[in-house]
């Protein structure tokens, strides 16, 4: 699943191609994964692109209506599992499993590609954006020390169920998750309670220093995953135990292990991350 490296690569791939366009048409083939597919094919056409911009793992792409009188709104894209979203010229291949179409002003379209879809579209008026603010979690690389500590210390579940939750965090995921609790030495399934405040605080600076280098080099591209020109991402190459099952670890050349947490495939080194007391 695309996460908060791959959706702020894509968001960044987008920006020149698509702001100050003006939407002309829409198309769309399946439209399961649309909340509403009348309104989107009604409202969008006419409208200019404003700003591309990330919100957690939603593209966010904010329209100006062609007639004044209207009200701004939103334009929400999440990703899903398979989810793709490029910008492509008319006359290029078009993907299978490609099932919006977003036709601008200068000839270019932005496709939707999604084999599983389940992904998302929905129109938000901005008069809503700020409830549909509150329904998730910071983001990552904006809150401080303070406030991380504030969300996870002291909770009573474990730290990899709580980093992956959206309501606390906007944007982590499994991938990164694993990469920076291996990073600072935490068990995946330690009670985020019985972390010391070092230990929390080094696992915030892991955290954004393992984000902000996956956006370095474009995410990872572990199956399905492209940028917005089609292409992947390079961050799979600095993996340290996502993945890696019975390889050695980086570290201490101990094998890494692959269990189940938060019902999430989680992988750590056994030796640099012991498991709590009672689970060993």
């Amino acid at each position: 699943m695309p996460e908060l490296p791959e959706v702020e690569t894509v968001v960044r791939g987008l920006r020149g191609p698509l702001v100050g366009r003006r939407i002309v048409g829409v198309r769309f083939g399946k439209t399961d994964f649309i909340d509403d597919p009348i309104a989107l094919g009604e409202q969008l056409p006419g409208s200019r692109i404003a700003s591309v911009e990330r919100f957690g793992k939603f593209i966010n792409l904010a329209l100006e209506p062609l007639d004044s009188a209207n009200r701004d709104f939103h334009f929400l894209i999440h990703l899903g599992m398979t989810g793709q979203l490029t910008s492509r010229k008319p006359y290029e291949p078009v993907a299978a499993h490609t099932h919006a179409f977003v036709e601008l002003d200068d000839g270019l379209e932005l496709r939707y590609t999604d084999i599983r879809r389940f992904g998302r579209m929905l129109l938000v008026p901005q008069s809503n954006m700020g409830a549909f603010h509150q329904k998730v979690g910071r983001d990552p690389l904006e809150l401080t020390e303070e406030e991380f500590l504030s969300r996870v210390g002291g909770r009573r579940a474990r730290i990899k169920a709580l980093l992956l939750d959206q309501k606390v965090l906007s944007g982590m995921g499994n991938i990164y998750t694993d990469e920076s609790l291996w990073r600072v030495r935490i068990h995946p399934a330690r009670i985020a309670a019985n972390l010391r405040p070092r230990q929390l605080k080094s696992l915030f600076a892991a955290m954004r220093k393992v984000l902000s280098a996956a956006i370095r080099l474009r995410g990872s591209s572990i199956s399905d995953y492209l940028d917005a020109a089609g292409s992947p991402g390079e961050y799979q190459a600095r993996h340290r135990v996502y993945g890696r099952e019975g390889k050695p670890c980086p570290r201490c050349r101990g094998a890494i292990r692959r269990i189940i947490v938060a019902g999430r495939g989680t992988h750590f080194c056994p030796r640099c991350q012991p498991a709590p007391r009672k689970n060993r």
